[in-house]
């Protein structure tokens, strides 16, 4: 890769171009066309065609989620940092969920500033480390209920046979086809259901086909994030 093009998008006018100015004394960095808000951001990206965009988390006109959601789908390939003073935990979970490629404080050193740029350039998540302390707690915290962490923390000890059976019930299969599928008995099966309820606290497959999709979302987030002094 040559330069990193760079587009910004903030509402806040002192901020903006401040962010702006320092970028262009970066000699491998092209700013483009920086914007106050989320609208008409999609031609932008098209024109200008950005390696990474900088999203402040709390646009006063626009939800930041939901361009960060829009972008993901229509620009998969442009990699997303978002920027905010002291985002909530909540926030994080969620940008995260959506897919974004990492954080950054904007009272932020301009070394772990470039170096989340450049981190993000390559291919990685990036959470500055005063974000994430126990980064996997906090997930499980605000992506699932309270009342499901401790079940998560049992999911992740389950038997190989019991998450084969997870994951055909998220499929909609029933007790028979499942054990016609992994060949073992349907009271077998029966068996394996009602101690993924007991491990996971639920009380119907539905749940567990819900919870499914949860815990490995959670596991996948937690698998890929980088802290910024690693």
């Amino acid at each position: 890769m040559g330069k990193i093009r760079i587009l910004i998008i903030e509402d806040n006018r002192l901020l903006r171009e401040g962010i702006s100015s320092i970028l262009k004394t970066q000699p491998d960095i092209i700013v483009g066309s920086t914007a106050g808000n989320g609208e008409k951001i999609s031609p932008k990206i098209r024109s200008f065609k950005p390696h990474v965009v900088l999203l402040d988390l709390s646009l006063r006109s626009q939800n930041s989620l939901a361009i960060a959601k829009l972008m993901r789908k229509d620009f998969p390939d442009v990699k997303l940092i978002v920027m905010d003073l002291v985002p909530a935990q909540s926030d994080i979970v969620a940008f995260v969920e959506t897919g974004v490629s990492g954080f950054i404080l904007k009272d932020a050193s301009l070394v772990d500033f470039l170096k989340t740029i450049h981190l993000v350039t390559q291919g990685k998540k990036v959470l500055p480390p005063n974000l994430t302390g126990s980064l996997f707690s906090q997930i499980i915290e605000h992506a699932v209920t309270k009342e499901k962490e401790s079940a998560l923390n049992e999911a992740v000890r389950m038997t190989k046979r019991e998450r084969q059976v997870i994951e055909l019930i998220a499929k909609g299969m029933t007790n028979k086809e499942i054990a016609e599928n992994i060949h073992i008995s349907a009271y077998t099966v029966k068996s394996h259901v009602h101690n993924i309820l007991e491990k996971l606290a639920l009380h119907s497959r539905i749940q567990i086909a819900t919870q499914s999709t949860k815990i490995d979302t959670i596991l996948d987030i937690a698998g890929t994030i980088s802290l910024l002094d690693q």
